[in-house]
C-alpha cells in the first residue's frame, strides 16, 4: 500500500500541475506527503478506509478551475511545391489556458463530500452498486487517455508520412528506430503492469510500477542521448513555480551523463557548453516555413509573441509532444 500511494500521490500531482495549466503559485509537495502519511496513521489506528486515491479527480479538478479563452489564429499559406499558387487564408480556432483559479475552498468541499461516502447512509448505497458500474467508470476514464497518451502518439507519429508531419514536431530530429526501442520500453511496463494484475499477486502491481523509476532514471540514459531523452520523455511538470517545493530543476542524469562526457572531452577540467532540460534549443535541425510567409502574417506573429511576453508566457523548447 505504500508503493501504491507513493506512485498514485506523486503521478496525481503532477498531472494536476501540468505544463499546460498556467499556475502561479508553488506547490506542495513535501506537505502534501507529509499530511497523507499523518491520515494514513490515523486511519489505520481507527480502522478506516486509508484516504487516498487522487486519479482523475485531482487533474480533473484543476482543469475544472482553468479559464480558457478562444482565440483566431490567421495563417496564409501557398503550395511550396508552386511558385504560381495563390496564398490561401486559413482562420484556425485556438483554446488557450490564461488562468487557473488557485484556492483551497474546492478541495476542502471535495475532501467533504468523499468523507460523506464513508458514512451511513451513502455508504449502505455504495455497497448496492454492482461492482460492474465502477469498472465502467475506470474504462472510460483509462480510454479517454488511449490516444491522447505518448505511446499512442509515438506509434501514429512511426507510421505517419514525413510529408504530412508538423515541421515543428521535435521527433523529427530524433531517428525511428530509436523511438521504436523507446516504445518498447513502455510497452514492456504496459504488459508487466497488466500480467500481473490478472495473477494471484495482483496487490503487487506498484513494484512494477515503481522499478520503472530505476529504469528512468539509470538505465534509459546509457541507452539514449541526453536530446532523445529531452524530447520522448520530457517532464510533465517543469514550471518554476510548481518546482519551488523541491529546490527547482532537478538535474537529470542524463543532463549529468552528458555534462560529465563534455568535461572528459574538453581535457582541462572546464565544464563545456552548459547542458540542462531549461536551455535545451529544439530549433536546431527544424525545417522553416519563413521563406512561405507574407508579411501580414509575419506581423501577426510578431504581435502574438508580444501578448505573450507581456503576460509573462514563454514557450519551451523542450517539451516534447506531450
Amino acid at each position: 500500500m505504500t508503493l501504491l500511494f507513493y506512485y498514485d500521490h506523486n503521478v496525481s500531482s503532477l498531472t494536476a500541475q501540468a505544463k499546460q495549466f498556467p499556475l502561479t503559485k508553488p506547490a506542495g509537495f513535501h506537505w502534501d506527503f507529509f499530511l497523507l502519511g499523518c491520515t494514513c496513521f490515523v486511519a489505520g489506528i481507527v480502522g478506516l478506509p486509508l484516504p487516498n486515491g487522487l486519479v482523475p479527480q485531482a487533474p480533473v479538478h484543476t482543469d475544472s478551475c482553468t479559464v480558457y479563452e478562444d482565440r483566431l489564429k490567421v495563417t496564409k499559406e501557398k503550395a511550396a511545391d508552386d511558385e504560381d499558387s495563390e496564398w490561401e487564408q486559413h482562420n484556425r480556432r485556438v483554446v488557450e489556458a490564461v488562468e487557473v483559479k488557485e484556492q483551497r475552498v474546492s478541495h476542502w468541499l471535495m475532501a467533504l463530500a468523499l468523507i460523506g461516502t464513508m458514512t451511513g447512509p451513502l455508504l449502505d448505497v455504495l455497497h448496492t452498486m454492482p461492482r460492474a458500474l465502477f469498472s465502467g467508470v475506470f474504462f472510460v476514464v483509462g480510454s479517454g487517455s488511449v490516444f491522447s497518451g505518448g505511446i499512442s502518439q509515438n506509434i501514429y507519429f512511426l507510421f505517419t508520412e514525413r510529408q504530412f508531419v508538423d515541421p515543428g514536431d521535435l521527433r523529427l530530429k530524433v531517428k525511428k528506430s530509436r523511438i521504436a526501442l523507446y516504445l518498447m520500453f513502455q510497452w514492456l511496463g504496459v504488459a508487466s503492469s497488466v500480467a500481473i494484475s490478472q495473477t494471484i499477486a495482483a496487490i503487487g502491481f506498484p513494484i512494477i510500477i515503481v522499478s520503472l523509476i530505476p529504469l528512468r532514471w539509470i538505465i534509459l540514459p546509457r541507452i539514449f542521448t541526453e536530446e532523445e531523452l529531452l524530447i520522448l520523455d520530457a517532464p510533465t511538470a517543469e514550471a518554476a513555480v510548481v518546482l519551488a517545493s523541491m529546490g527547482g530543476q532537478p538535474t537529470r542524469p542524463e543532463v549529468a551523463m552528458a555534462e560529465k562526457k563534455r568535461r572528459e572531452q574538453n581535457g582541462d577540467g572546464e565544464t563545456g557548453q552548459a547542458s540542462s532540460s531549461t536551455g535545451y534549443s529544439g530549433d536546431e535541425g527544424m525545417r522553416s516555413r519563413d521563406g512561405l510567409k507574407d508579411e501580414e502574417e509575419k506581423e501577426i506573429e510578431s504581435e502574438e509573441m508580444r501578448r505573450q511576453r507581456e503576460k509573462g508566457v514563454q514557450s519551451s523548447l523542450n517539451t516534447g509532444h506531450a
